[in-house]
């Protein structure tokens, strides 16, 4: 009975195995023809994916561009797929935020509540969209100056949007919340050397309550209103300020 449940056991471990190997097969199947044909289209798209945090978590090209990534045969593994340009593609600019907001949920609520989208829906070709900061599939997080000339492209000296300050603010703004992310970050290696298990535990608590206007801050870029992400950059900061000083205050990790 005991060699039956073991031998069941082993036969159920192998085929979640081999479920998970063939699983990864299937969504780098696409790449795998992109990359290996050199009259295939989108090569560098497919090697930047590769190399983005979507391509190591096996967030597959159908997941965005639809066919089949299980087949090898061309026409069927292209099936269905709608190109940008038509209104029910995925990767329509009115439906990416839809398409990226199937996973990433908090994002594409706050973004729901901004101008932008709605200028998205209207059908301005100026509308922005999650690829508009964050790259078309790497996933990329803009640096502060990178993205002071993004908004620049619109809100610059040109005014072609309004308010031409907006993107030195954004920038001053983002500076400020990476600042507070990376003091949060050492003050997180620091409470992890702390022996004191209470007072571990005591500092973690303060931790997480300052991550929270960290989060609170983001949600607000998403929705692109400044004066609440002001409002929590300066919440987040007076609480790492505190907890570094703790920190410092006993440093000999008892």
């Amino acid at each position: 009975m005991e060699n039956s449940v073991r031998l069941s056991g082993f036969l159920v471990l192998a085929a979640i195995s081999t479920s998970v190997t063939a699983f990864a097969q299937e969504v780098n199947r696409c790449a795998d023809c992109h990359l290996t044909w050199r009259d295939a289209p989108g090569t560098v798209h497919v090697q930047i994916w590769d190399r983005s945090e979507h391509g190591r978590n096996n967030v597959g090209c159908a997941k965005c561009h639809g066919g089949d990534p299980a087949s090898s045969d061309a026409s069927r593994a292209h099936r269905n797929i709608v190109r940008p340009g038509h209104v029910k593609s995925p990767l329509n600019p009115r439906n990416i935020p839809a398409t990226c907001g199937s996973c990433h949920v908090g994002q594409f609520v706050a973004f729901q509540e901004s101008r932008h989208y709605q200028l998205l829906l209207s059908g301005s070709s100026r509308g922005p969209t999650c690829v508009t900061c964050h790259g078309d599939v790497d996933g990329t997080l803009l640096s502060p100056k990178a993205l002071e000339s993004r908004c620049n492209s619109c809100h610059g000296p040109r005014e072609q949007a309004p308010r031409a300050e907006r993107a030195r603010n954004a920038r001053e703004l983002y500076e400020s919340l990476k600042v507070v992310r990376e003091e949060l970050k050492l003050a997180n290696s620091l409470i992890k050397r702390i022996n004191d298990r209470q007072r571990r535990e005591d500092l973690m608590t303060e931790y997480r309550q300052a991550q929270v206007p960290v989060t609170v801050a983001i949600v607000a870029g998403h929705k692109f209103v400044y004066d609440d992400l002001r409002t929590s950059v300066g919440q987040a900061q007076t609480r790492v300020s505190a907890l570094l000083a703790r920190l410092a205050n006993r440093s000999d990790g008892k």
